[in-house]
């Protein structure tokens, strides 16, 4: 069974910078593909980047493109999330999921995912 937790979340001001990880364990994190989304109240939950099994492509959003970085170290089976120069449109609770598969990308309603950790950018 795939268990995923989610830290670095936090309260920063904007343009500040913050760096999200996520520590999986339980089965081979490289069979994986893995991905980071968010969820705004009031808003579906949206995919802000993915990376492939092996961290050689990449997906992001438009909105973050430029600003924030995925990477993985299966080494230490865990997954990142560099996020600069934040905006207050980025508050959410950030998740990140696991799914069998060897494409970059998969749906919010696919894999395995962690509690989330809160991101909350002021203006």
């Amino acid at each position: 069974q795939v268990h995923l937790v989610e830290s670095g979340g936090g309260l920063v001001r904007a343009g500040d910078s913050l760096s999200l990880s996520c520590q999986f364990s339980g089965r081979s994190f490289s069979g994986y593909a893995m991905g980071w989304f968010r969820q705004a109240p009031w808003k579906e939950r949206e995919s802000v980047a993915s990376i492939n099994w092996s961290g050689t492509s990449t997906y992001y959003s438009d909105s973050v493109k430029g600003r924030f970085t995925i990477s993985r170290d299966n080494s230490k089976n865990t997954g990142y999330l560099q996020m600069n120069s934040l905006k207050p449109e980025d508050t959410a609770v950030y998740y990140c999921a696991v799914h069998a598969t060897i494409a970059v990308t998969f749906r919010a309603t696919q894999g395995s995912w962690g509690r989330g950790t809160q991101v909350t950018v002021s203006p």
